[in-house]
């Protein structure tokens, strides 16, 4: 992690609303469930029925509530088939993004779906199951010029606790420091539709978020942002499971099948996220 629930914005105000958006709307895509892969599923979650999945809103167009309150988005939409696929249902649980892994270790998640970077170092505590490659993407006001290499003294909005919070920004700031120029000023949100809002209304010269996430926010702010440089840093986003758990396999199979028949694209393309898309899954394919 590391969009946003920009589903309605109102420009009069220069704010950005947590309503339903024109993505709610997308049509599911049916699969079907194949039994030589519901069989992989560890007996346990077979029997339940379900799997447990912790998750962390508001992130559109990944994952997000509808008006009716309903957890929806590309990360729904794709793991829902998976688990159809399995012979299984998502139960959705609302969390805090910091508390996914955590809660997967001690066992009250099956899985954390949360538009997760896998990481060396989050590898370190669970296992991944990668679905989807994200880069980093920084936006900035219209007509603004701001260099994501050249940002020393500017205001910087990230999402709490995501890459760009932990990793990213840090990192950047850190070389100003190291070239005796101001270091960047970050400001962390605990949702990534206050850090769109911030910077919509000017409070920050740039915001730097997952690459789906900053193309969604640029396409609902009615031109109010674009992109500020290019993607860069490319990584798997990946479904979290406890170290050494079977069910990363089992997750990995689903996948596959869904990139193998087609399902998988046509899910990117209805939430026109097709620019991540992978055509292999893999266990742990963290990039750094």
């Amino acid at each position: 992690m590391g969009a946003v629930v920009v589903g309605v914005v109102l420009v009069s105000s220069g704010c950005v609303h947590n309503t339903e958006g024109d993505t709610a709307d997308v049509a599911k895509v049916q699969v079907e469930r194949v039994d030589a892969l519901a069989a992989t599923v560890p007996e346990p979650i077979r029997q339940a029925g379900k799997l447990v999945v912790g998750v962390n809103v508001p992130y559109q167009p990944n994952e997000y509530r509808d008006a009716s309150g309903e957890i929806v988005g590309f990360d729904v939409d794709l793991f829902d088939a998976v688990a159809t696929t399995l012979g299984l249902r998502a139960d959705y649980v609302e969390s805090a993004f910091e508390k996914i892994i955590p809660a997967i270790q001690a066992g009250t998640y099956d899985v954390g779906m949360s538009s997760i970077t896998d990481s060396r170092e989050r590898e370190k505590q669970v296992d991944f199951t990668t679905y989807f490659s994200a880069g980093v993407q920084w936006a900035q006001r219209t007509g603004k010029d701001i260099d994501p290499d050249n940002a020393c003294g500017k205001k910087v909005a990230v999402q709490a606790t995501t890459v760009e919070h932990t990793e990213e920004v840090p990192a950047k700031s850190a070389k100003c420091v190291a070239e005796g120029k101001d270091p960047i000023d970050m400001k962390a949100f605990d949702e990534q539709s206050a850090a769109t809002n911030a910077l919509v209304l000017g409070q920050v010269d740039a915001m730097s978020a997952d690459s789906p996430v900053t193309a969604y926010a640029i396409r609902q702010t009615d031109g109010q942002l674009e992109a500020a440089g290019p993607i860069f840093e490319s990584a798997p986003y990946g479904w979290a499971v406890r170290k050494s758990s079977p069910l990363a396999v089992s997750l990995q199979k689903a996948l596959q099948h869904l990139i193998d028949t087609g399902a998988y694209a046509e899910i990117t393309a209805n939430w026109g996220v097709q620019d991540g898309r992978i055509t292999t899954s893999v266990i742990n394919g963290a990039v750094s």
